[in-house]
């Protein structure tokens, strides 16, 4: 039984996945001053996410439409970046952005979170 529930969200997030890159729009044009401005400002930002989660693809798919690059990091299982989000964030759940300000470390979860702060700082 374990196995067909894997098997059916794999299949399921494989669907979604695929959903997004054939639907996914344009990215956001910028002057390359500005995009230059973005980029600096986005470095301080990471995704943690799966690949196949819907809500992860939320928030990859604002971010691509936003044109941001931001470094992407699969919490998947066996994946050395999944302890560094349980050590950092407290815990395994994704999406979740981890902003550097000041020197601080800022650990945000909820895609509809993680989506309004980034349209509100870049769009």
């Amino acid at each position: 039984m374990k196995l067909l529930i894997k098997l059916i969200r794999n299949l399921l997030g494989g669907i979604i996945v695929l959903a997004d890159l054939l639907t996914r729009g344009f990215k956001k044009k910028r002057t390359p001053e500005q995009q230059q401005a973005v980029n600096e400002q986005a470095k301080d930002l990471t995704l943690y996410h799966f690949a196949a989660c819907p809500f992860c693809t939320k928030t990859r798919r604002a971010i691509y439409k936003l044109n941001l690059p931001i470094e992407k990091r699969s919490a998947a299982q066996g994946s050395p970046y999944r302890q560094e989000l349980e050590t950092g964030a407290g815990r395994v759940k994704a999406p979740c952005l981890r902003i550097e300000k000041d020197g601080q470390v800022e650990w945000m979860f909820e895609s509809k979170e993680i989506v309004r702060y980034l349209e509100q700082r870049f769009a």
